[in-house]
């Protein structure tokens, strides 16, 4: 299960716009929350863009959470300009045995043909239809993977910080 969760947006500094003093906030990093029931963790692993996701038990032994948090967008004005956009998150169900995907899926932050709506949606259904095209259940990671082991942060173990992956090569 996948489903957003709260991210805070910071306050940036003063900057100048138009005449006047701006404050710019800096809402491109987001977060999303994962939950898998009966998932055999002898077996598989959850990968997010090929990075295993620290999954902790949430309240029984046959349910694990975490958090993957990943920059969106790009903004002009953010905390840090140098890192990329870590979109379309691509999920993959890992098989350990034989080094596959045996499925998974891909979440996209905006509309994936590049749609941007010119009108807000009429009613609830709309919306949701929006929301639901951003997922789509299929486009995991084909062939032979080798996963890469996240970063610790002691501070969040159970979140995935796709920011803090960025290596340069």
């Amino acid at each position: 299960q996948l489903r957003h969760a709260i991210e805070p947006w910071y306050v940036l500094g003063e900057e100048p716009a138009g005449g006047a003093t701006a404050r710019f906030v800096d809402s491109s990093v987001e977060r999303l929350e994962v939950k898998t029931t009966g998932l055999d963790l002898d077996r598989h692993q959850l990968l997010c863009n090929g990075i295993r996701v620290p999954l902790q038990f949430g309240g029984d032994q046959s349910t694990q959470v975490a958090g993957v948090r990943y920059r969106a967008w790009a903004p002009t004005s953010c905390l840090h300009p140098t890192l990329p956009v870590n979109t379309p998150l691509v999920f993959d169900l890992w098989d350990i045995r034989t080094g596959h995907s045996v499925g998974g899926c891909t979440y996209h932050v905006s509309h994936p043909g590049g749609r941007n709506y010119a009108t807000f949606p009429v009613n609830a259904l709309e919306a949701e239809g929006r929301r639901n095209v951003r997922f789509l259940p299929f486009g995991h990671t084909p062939g032979r993977l080798v996963p890469r082991m996240p970063r610790e942060n002691p501070e969040f173990p159970a979140t995935l910080d796709l920011r803090r992956e960025f290596h340069i090569e």
